[in-house]
């Protein structure tokens, strides 16, 4: 559940920072009148790098356990916070013939509800975070082998190793 909550939260950021965020119009001299508009990514510069963060976490909550999870898990809230402030940050509804008010919206509700998916994502993986399987324990190298109790299984060892196992040497 939590990398599904990272996925859709770094999918949303993403998507909501490719959306219209300010829309208005502007005299341009000579030009007359033209609709001057910016997209999330420019009025918001932090969604992308907030999105990239998202996905790296799914990475590294599969790959974590323990506590390094949990602090991984604040780092993650504090980011879906910081987003969904972003989105929220400085909105104005100007509805007006000519503007992309829909594209606003749009925008900017896609990135709260990101912002609000990785929020709860980091939540729920600080929560969960000894009761999430691991990877890296398993593949590990043993620290040191462990001798065989069985004499014939000591006999294939040292065949296995290149020893003599019939002399005393």
């Amino acid at each position: 559940m939590v990398t599904v909550l990272l996925l859709l939260g770094a999918l949303a950021l993403w998507g909501g920072s490719r959306f219209t965020w300010f829309a208005e119009f502007r005299d341009a001299g000579v030009r007359g009148t033209v609709l001057y508009t910016e997209k999330g990514d420019q009025r918001a510069t932090v969604l992308v790098p907030l999105a990239l963060l998202a996905l790296a976490g799914v990475a590294g909550m599969v790959a974590t356990g323990g506590w390094a999870r949990r602090v991984l898990g604040v780092l993650l809230a504090l980011a879906g916070a910081a987003a969904a402030w972003a989105a929220v940050n400085g909105v104005s509804f100007q509805f007006g013939a000519g503007l992309p008010s829909g594209a606003i919206l749009t925008g900017r509700t896609l990135a709260l509800l990101g912002g609000i998916f990785v929020l709860a994502g980091g939540l729920l993986g600080i929560k969960h975070a000894s009761a999430m399987p691991r990877m890296g324990a398993k593949y590990s190298a043993p620290a040191k082998k462990r001798s065989a109790q069985d004499p014939d299984t000591e006999l294939w060892d040292a065949l296995s190793k290149g020893q003599d196992p019939t002399t005393d040497h």
